[in-house]
C-alpha cells in the first residue's frame, strides 16, 4: 500500500491539498497579460500551486530558483537552457541570430542535461538582453510564455543593478508572463511596493496563508483517522509542509509497524530525536538574545515576549526580525517557530 501523503517536493494530482480557489484564481490570471507576486512562509505550497495553475494554462513554462544564480551571466545560462529543453535547437537557431555573443551548448547524453557558456569576457549586460529577447521571440500574443522566477527576492544580492537591468527589459516584453515568488515579505515588499524600486507594482500582489483548518481535516481524515487527524493539524497548526511530513511518518507509524497508543506523540519524538543533531547545529548558530525568544516562543508565550520589559521593545523586535529573515521564525497572524519540530526541540531545553 502506497503512502498518501507527500513532502519536500512539488506535489500535483491526489498529494495536492485544497487551493481550489487559489489555483483557479492564478490560472484566470495568467490568461491577461499581468505579472503576478506572490508572496508566503516558506514550505507553505508556492511552488506547488503555482506548478498547478501554470499545468492547467497549457502553456509553455520555465522555472528559476533565484537563490541557486551565482551572477548575471549564470541567470542567462539558466534561462537558455531552459528554453532549450522546451524547443530543440534546431527549432530556434534561427531566432538565435540576432545573438550578439556565440553560446556554447552541451548536451549531457547520459542525463539529457543542456548546458550553456559564454566567453568571459562577453558583457553580462548584453547576454542578459538577448537571452530575455529570446523569450519574447519564441512566445507570441496567443502563446505567451510563463516564467516563474522563485526565491525572488534574491535579485537584490546576485549583482549590483540586476533588479533595474530585469526591470528595464521585462518592461517591453509583451509575451511573456512572469510570476514573482518569495518568502521574506519584508524584502518581497520593499521590491514591489516601494516607490523608489524599479519593480514598484510591476505585478499583482498576492498573499498565500495556511490551508484553512477544516479543508486541511477534510484531506487528512480521508487517509487517517479523525482523531488522529485532529492531533496532527494541532501540532502543526496547519502548516502545509509539516502537516504532509508528520502524517506520512504518522501513517507509516500506524500500516507497518501497528503503533495505536499515543501514536501522534511517538512520532513526534521520534521525529525530533531524528533531526537532534541539525537542530543542535540551528540552535548554537543562534544568539543568546535569538535563542531566548525561541524558548518563550516553543512556551506559546508569544505575548509574554513582547511585554517583557527587562528587555527594550526595539531588541526583541529587532532580533524577531532577524529570526524571520533567518527562516526559523514565520509571521502570520503572531509570530511563531516556522518548524514546530524544532519547537519541540527547544521545549524539551527548558
Amino acid at each position: 500500500m502506497k503512502n498518501p501523503f507527500k513532502f519536500g517536493t512539488v506535489v500535483d494530482n491526489e498529494y495536492f491539498t485544497d487551493r481550489i480557489n487559489e489555483c483557479e484564481y492564478i490560472t484566470r490570471f495568467l490568461s491577461g497579460e499581468n505579472h503576478l507576486i506572490l508572496i508566503s512562509p516558506r514550505r507553505f505550497g508556492k511552488s506547488s500551486l503555482v506548478a498547478k495553475a501554470v499545468k492547467q494554462t497549457g502553456r509553455k513554462s520555465i522555472t528559476i530558483n533565484m537563490q541557486n544564480v551565482t551572477s548575471v551571466q549564470n541567470f542567462s545560462s539558466r534561462l537558455m537552457s531552459a528554453l532549450l529543453k522546451l524547443y530543440p535547437i534546431e527549432r530556434i537557431k534561427h531566432v538565435m541570430s540576432h545573438f550578439r555573443f556565440v553560446p556554447s551548448i552541451t548536451t549531457n547524453i547520459v542525463t539529457g542535461n543542456i548546458d550553456v557558456a559564454f566567453m568571459p569576457n562577453v558583457d553580462p549586460v548584453v547576454l542578459l538582453e538577448d537571452a530575455m529577447e529570446l523569450l519574447e521571440r519564441v512566445s507570441s500574443q496567443d502563446n505567451r510564455m510563463i516564467v516563474v522566477l522563485d526565491e525572488f527576492q534574491d535579485v537584490l544580492s546576485i549583482a549590483k543593478g540586476f533588479d533595474k537591468q530585469l526591470r528595464s527589459i521585462m518592461q517591453l516584453q509583451k509575451n511573456v508572463n512572469y510570476i514573482f515568488l518569495g518568502s521574506q515579505e519584508s524584502m518581497m515588499e520593499g521590491i514591489f511596493e516601494k516607490k523608489k524600486s524599479p519593480f514598484y507594482h510591476f505585478g499583482q500582489l498576492m498573499r498565500l496563508d495556511r490551508i484553512p483548518y477544516d479543508d486541511f481535516f477534510g484531506y487528512v481524515s480521508e487517509r487517517l483517522p479523525a482523531d488522529v487527524s485532529k492531533e496532527i493539524l494541532t501540532f502543526t497548526h496547519c502548516h502545509p509542509y509539516y502537516t504532509q511530513q508528520l502524517a506520512y511518518h504518522v501513517w507509516d507509524m500506524l500500516h507497518y509497524e501497528s503503533v495505536e497508543e499515543d501514536l501522534i506523540e511517538l512520532t513526534i519524538e521520534r521525529m525530533v530525536n531524528l533531526h537532534d543533531l541539525d537542530f543542535e547545529r540551528l540552535w548554537t548558530s543562534l544568539t543568546r538574545q535569538e535563542r531566548r525568544i525561541m524558548q518563550v516562543m516553543s512556551e506559546g508565550k508569544v505575548k509574554t515576549l513582547l511585554k517583557d520589559q527587562s528587555v527594550p521593545t526595539s531588541t526583541t523586535f529587532s532580533a524577531l526580525k532577524k529570526l524571520v529573515q533567518k527562516g526559523y521564525v514565520i509571521k502570520t497572524t503572531e509570530y511563531e517557530i516556522e518548524d514546530p519540530f524544532f519547537g519541540r526541540w527547544i521545549k524539551k531545553l527548558n
